[in-house]
């Protein structure tokens, strides 16, 4: 497995590595080329849905001074500090499925999550 290169904006160090798939970096840069622009994921994770907690994924321009930036293959994912300690250890990944093709994050610290992957609880 390859980990992403993460840069911190301040001293802090996560203890575990979040990462960024191949196919999430692949679908990135791919949206990217369609746009004209270069993309970048931002990634929060949001109070709400059934379980308590909600991924929201957003493409932007423009990172924050704050945000935590997971490089791979050129492509590159945002988290805010609010998410980051919700998210330690997780994978963004990208599927592309018969019914339906999403980003998607595979979070260690979730300990449950409703019918449909979307909200979490921890």
């Amino acid at each position: 497995m390859v980990t992403a290169t993460i840069t911190l904006p301040s001293a802090r160090t996560p203890s575990l590595p979040l990462t960024l798939s191949s196919a999430a970096a692949a679908r990135i840069k791919a949206l990217s080329t369609t746009e004209g622009r270069t993309l970048m994921l931002r990634v929060a994770v949001d109070a709400g849905g059934c379980s308590g907690f909600q991924y929201n994924f957003d493409l932007i321009e423009q990172a924050e001074e704050d945000d935590l930036r997971i490089q791979r293959d050129e492509a590159v994912a945002l988290i805010d500090p609010v998410s980051l300690e919700l998210l330690i250890g997780s994978e963004i990944d990208f599927v592309d499925e018969l019914a339906v093709a999403e980003f998607r994050v595979r979070n260690p610290n979730a300990k449950s999550s409703c019918g449909c992957g979307v909200s979490f609880s921890i």
